[in-house]
């Protein structure tokens, strides 16, 4: 539906073309909600032991799709009668909303035939409105259900987390430009940002950025998955537990699935030193397992190491900050020393240490931002605080990411460079290799201080003389003899010449096959009338 556009041509102009912008947003918002409703009007249809009529479905449905934009929802049905908050956002199921309005403010400024393109500050401004406008909808709606939502919430992070997709969406379709700067900033930047290498460093960090972040979702997986293995009886139990059916089981499992990056996320903050909170009176780190944990009954949380100190195996989690780390610096080196570069083409070792720095500012954010995004509260009192902590877990990525992707990015440079003499590495290794020479030479000198010098060293090679002979070279120690060069081309042909050059010592310059013609070989054939090398001329 978002793939297809009316046919609009340019004489409707620019009130259509922006009408039909907001109505991209519009259907945006309108599909992710009905793909969550969908999902949830069959889990209900298909549960035996359901006590809610379809209206208390659609409610649950517009709470979810609110959730999935980082609205904190409120609980009314509790056993203490008190309202209990709900921010724990499940990142997959947010994955659907978010790319459905990056896409619609995409695809919007993509060229086509049938209708004019809007300007990308019309195109961002009317699919964020659209989009804004069903969800103020969809939160009256959810107002008088049993999952409403707290209206601060709907402003930040919901609509900054709208208003950023659209505005991925449409950077994206212009490219994905560095710059320009706003007027303000300084002129040195803007002369810097006018620079091919700057633009490269930039991309080249953000590169690197991207990939400190991905491993370290991935290690934090991993952490999970073997946890969970290791946890396989625990984690079975409480799936069976949780419901006797099959429809309970599914919605289990589905809440399970979409929760997968949240634990990813969690795993990597355990990873990286600051761990995540079980409450308010509990703390899981590496090092060690404190507090009397509020725990609900989840197979995800039955994956949690055995409270009391860690041992060495838990330690081992330091290898996903390091193998980050180790990614920074491969990333930024593939840019900074090529391969196949020539050494003068390769970054400084300032530009490397800067990209590197830079990517791992980059990855301490963006694993601040899924640090925030992965934990929540989900009650009050003991559950107040569930999930990392994001600023601590932000500021361990940026410390293990620096101190291991920096040097790493200087030892990877120095080790592409090592051949091509550039670089500290070249420098080392040249000065190693002259001074071994040295000391060869100074030796060969002492075996040869007692014996005779020869007068004549033939050279295997033998060259052709103007008439025809090979001349036999030899190196002498007497100084250069001259040597009468034939007066004319049809001279005869001499059996052997001897001649001497000087010592290498006497003249570093001299070539030993200076003495060879230079003219043409077609001046050094015979005279007119005369028999040449292919007949008569």
């Amino acid at each position: 539906m978002t793939g297809s556009s009316p046919t609009l041509s340019a004489e409707q102009g620019r009130s259509a073309v922006l009408a039909y912008a907001l109505l991209r947003g519009a259907i945006a918002a309108g599909l992710g909600l009905g793909s969550i409703a969908v999902l949830v009007l069959v889990l209900w249809i298909s549960s035996p032991t359901s006590d809610s009529n379809p209206g208390g479905a659609l409610h649950a449905a517009a709470g979810l799709w609110l959730l999935a934009h980082g609205a904190e929802l409120v609980r009314a049905d509790t056993l203490s009668g008190v309202p209990a908050p709900i921010g724990l956002v499940p990142l997959l199921l947010a994955v659907v909303p978010v790319w459905l309005v990056h896409r619609a403010a995409r695809d919007l400024l993509v060229p086509d035939e049938e209708r004019p393109v809007p300007s990308a500050a019309g195109a961002f401004v009317m699919v964020v409105t659209g989009y804004l406008l069903v969800g103020s909808a969809v939160a009256y709606y959810a107002w008088d259900g049993s999952l409403s939502v707290d209206p601060p919430s709907l402003l930040f992070p919901s609509a900054i987390v709208v208003a950023g997709a659209a505005a991925a969406g449409v950077w994206t379709a212009a490219g994905r430009p560095v710059g320009p700067l706003p007027s303000w900033a300084p002129v040195s930047l803007h002369e810097a940002l006018a620079r091919g290498r700057f633009r490269e460093q930039a991309g080249t960090a953000w590169r690197a950025a991207a990939a400190g972040v991905t491993m370290l979702l991935g290690g934090g997986a991993l952490l999970v998955a073997v946890a969970l293995v290791w946890h396989a009886h625990p984690a079975q139990q409480s799936f069976v537990q949780l419901s006797g059916d099959w429809s309970g089981r599914s919605s289990v499992f589905l809440l399970a699935l979409v929760l997968v990056p949240n634990a990813a996320v969690w795993g990597a903050a355990y990873g990286l030193g600051p761990g995540f909170a079980l409450g308010t009176a509990s703390t899981v780190t590496p090092l060690a397992f404190s507090g009397r944990p509020a725990l609900p009954g989840f197979p995800l949380l039955a994956a949690l190491p055995a409270a009391g100190p860690g041992t060495a195996l838990n330690w081992t989690a330091a290898a996903v900050p390091v193998a980050a780390g180790v990614t920074i610096a491969w990333f930024t080196v593939r840019r900074a020393a090529p391969v196949h570069a020539a050494p003068k083409d390769a970054w400084s070792l300032w530009e490397t240490v800067l990209t590197a720095a830079l990517a791992a500012v980059g990855c301490g954010a963006g694993t601040a931002v899924l640090a925030a995004a992965a934990g929540g509260p989900l009650g009050t009192r003991a559950l107040a605080e569930f999930g990392p902590v994001w600023w601590l877990t932000g500021a361990a990525a940026l410390v293990w990411t620096a101190l291991i992707g920096v040097p790493g990015a200087l030892l990877f440079r120095a080790w592409r460079l090592r051949e091509r003499g550039a670089g500290t590495w070249g420098w080392l290794t040249g000065a190693v290799r002259r001074k071994a020479k040295a000391g060869e030479e100074e030796g060969e000198k002492g075996q040869e201080a007692g014996k005779p010098v020869p007068q004549t060293v033939p050279v295997p090679e033998s060259v052709p003389v103007q008439g025809g002979g090979p001349a036999a070279v030899s190196v002498s120690p007497s100084p250069p003899t001259p040597v009468a060069a034939p007066s004319a081309p049809s001279a005869p042909a001499q059996p052997a010449a001897r001649m001497s050059v000087p010592d290498a010592d006497e003249n570093d310059d001299f070539v030993p096959y200076d003495f060879l013609p230079t003219d043409p070989w077609h001046e050094r054939t015979a005279r007119p009338g005369e028999a040449g090398p292919f007949g008569n001329t």
